[in-house]
């Protein structure tokens, strides 16, 4: 789904008690382990308000911030995480993978420092 500013920021506060705009949000069909016969992995939500600030301020076209944030909630889609270190290098390492393939240099991870 694209949304807004406003609307990322009422489902971040309805979903994860944040009240305040956010670039992308996934929303998981399944527990995992994901089931490799799953019809749908879930719902991936990008600001394209946030996309856009963002990618004005990398330079980065639209296009691009919106495979890298498309990618990073995919990623959380298929069991995903960087709340640990290792996890969010790994993570990271999985964004590089994909985001390579859209000849895109760095992900979401990467590019925040947190690995």
């Amino acid at each position: 789904m694209l949304t807004d500013d406003d609307g990322i920021r009422v489902l971040n506060a309805e979903w994860r008690g944040l009240d305040q705009a956010t670039d992308v949000l996934s929303f998981p069909q399944f527990d995992l382990p994901v089931p490799r016969n799953a019809p749908c992995l879930g719902d991936v939500v990008i600001s394209v308000e946030t996309a856009r600030r963002q990618a004005q301020e990398l330079g980065n076209s639209l296009t691009d911030e919106m495979v890298i944030l498309l990618v990073h909630g995919l990623l959380h889609l298929l069991g995903e995480d960087h709340e640990a270190p290792e996890d969010s290098r790994r993570m990271a390492d999985c964004e590089g993978r994909w985001l390579k393939r859209f000849r895109i240099d760095s992900g979401l991870i990467q590019r925040t420092g947190v690995t």
